[in-house]
């Protein structure tokens, strides 16, 4: 059996050369072989991508060298002109500039600062919050007008605004078009006007989803003129926690449709910024709600607890065995791209979490029709058909578990040719579909008791160990997240 290191002659640009070894070895053997297994092509791993030197003091200072650094509360929008990403005005050892971040990049893996949206704080905006900076700003275009959203307030107020601003082109110039909703200290339902995503629903109606921690989330309709208010009032809540602590939290939402599954997906991220910020999403069958998740959990069930388990959990902090791990990813935005999905959050290093980064991560779909996520960064991979003899080795992995808090560590398993699966404490069996579908029911899961995880196989970039890998995402029969990704090929 050839190695993955040496299967490393495989990797995109490279391709071509592959093929036409590939193509002169089934010349020089025949086809006949062992079924559909001598049909499957070798996979393509994504090229080596360029790493970001994390916690680089050298940068601090030089805005044009902020690629994937000091992004905060991500918002994606695809343009003629590129992909570009709108973020939360945010700085390392130093004071934040105002004006929304705007980042671009034409292949979603390597970033180019293009600079602040705007000159400032909008001064209507500015004389209601009394805010320092930006935050958490989208994007949508209208005809032939991108219009942002804007949010301004202070940390743990409710006096907060979103405002609209309007531009032909996603770099601007932008025209201020004054504020779409504000919230003051005194709201008797503490509801708090920040966060905004505008939406459209299967019937092409426009939709503003927003709001944050204190009351909860909320959806109200919007003008397809003015990007304004339609009706007079907040709207509709559609998510709540326990607002009583931090740890209550739920904000940072995002909407998207699903044509194929004809569902809405509701996506928050729950607790605190700085230690266990983590992303749920629960889906309904109207723009308004109700949402459920996997479990048929309401998200404005405030009685439920323990409350983590309200929400299914997508992303939360993880660390594999080698490498820097990551804590607190959340605020999310997803990108849907032609037939691919990629969520787009920030996350931050392990080792000091006053550095936040982009990060862009493929999104598959299950057979039921929840969302799951890579758990490696985005390299240009794609899904793919995968042959049986690559699957075997030694891999880790981890649950993403929603009563975890902070980071989840990853454990090594094994999975051997004859169709076992091994770990340290648990054994179980696996299955494969011929495709890219990788089915693991353990005898015993953690001391869960038996447990079948429905994964998706994706040959991806190891930003861990600096090499490809083949990589699983899926969710487990109580609909809990699994990630893993394969450390070694067993050997012949």
């Amino acid at each position: 059996m050839i190695s993955l290191k040496k299967r490393g002659w495989n990797i995109n640009k490279r391709g071509v050369v592959a093929s036409m070894l590939l193509f002169l070895l089934i010349g020089a053997t025949g086809c006949s072989g062992e079924g559909a297994e001598a049909e499957v092509p070798r996979p393509t791993f994504p090229a080596e991508p360029q790493d970001t030197v994390l916690y680089d003091n050298s940068i601090l200072d030089d805005e044009s060298r902020w690629t994937v650094n000091n992004a905060h509360d991500p918002a994606i929008i695809k343009t003629d002109q590129g992909y570009y990403v709108y973020s939360t005005d945010v700085r390392v050892a130093g004071e934040a500039k105002p004006g929304v971040m705007v980042r671009k990049s034409e292949d979603l893996i390597n970033w180019t600062w293009v600079g602040q949206a705007l000159p400032g704080i909008p001064q209507e905006a500015l004389d209601w919050t009394g805010a320092v900076n930006l935050w958490a700003p989208d994007v949508t275009k209208v005809g032939d007008t991108y219009r942002m959203y804007y949010s301004a307030s202070t940390f743990g107020s409710t006096r907060s605004a979103i405002g609209l601003q309007t531009a032909t082109s996603p770099e601007g110039p932008w025209k201020d078009e004054g504020l779409v909703v504000s919230t003051s200290e005194n709201e008797q339902d503490k509801l708090n006007a920040i966060d905004a995503n505008p939406v459209l629903d299967a019937d092409g109606n426009s939709w503003m989803v927003y709001g944050s921690f204190f009351d909860g989330i909320y959806i109200a309709p919007l003008d397809p003129d003015t990007g304004k208010f339609k009706e007079e009032g907040y709207g509709t809540r559609i998510a709540a926690r326990d607002r009583a602590t931090e740890e209550g939290a739920v904000e940072g939402p995002y909407i998207i449709y699903h044509p194929e599954f004809k569902k809405y997906y509701l996506f928050v991220s729950y607790d605190s910024l700085f230690e266990d910020y983590n992303v749920r999403v629960a889906r309904a069958d109207s723009i308004t709600g109700p949402y459920t998740d996997i479990n048929g959990m309401n998200m404005l069930d405030t009685d439920h607890l323990p409350q983590y388990e309200i929400g299914t959990k997508v992303v939360g902090g993880y660390r594999f065995t080698e490498g820097e791990g990551w804590v607190a990813p959340g605020h999310n935005s997803v990108l849907q791209d032609g037939d691919d999905y990629y969520i787009v959050h920030h996350a931050r290093g392990e080792t000091d979490k006053n550095w936040p980064y982009l990060h862009v991560r493929k999104m598959l779909w299950t057979k039921a029709g929840w969302p799951v996520v890579s758990p490696e960064r985005y390299a240009g991979e794609t899904v793919q058909d995968i042959p049986k003899s690559y699957i075997s080795g030694e891999w880790e992995g981890m649950e993403l578990d929603p009563s975890v808090d902070g980071q989840v560590q990853a454990s090594p398993f094994t999975l051997q040719r004859n169709g076992k699966v091994t770990s340290e404490n648990d054994s179980g069996t696996w299955t494969f579909d011929g495709k890219h579908t990788l089915t693991i029911e353990w005898k015993e899961r953690n001391s869960n008791g038996a447990s079948t995880e429905e994964l998706q196989l994706l040959p991806s970039w190891d930003w861990e160990l600096s090499k490809p890998t083949l990589v699983v995402t899926g969710l487990n029969d109580r609909g809990i997240a699994v990630w893993g990704k394969q450390l070694s090929e067993e050997k012949e």
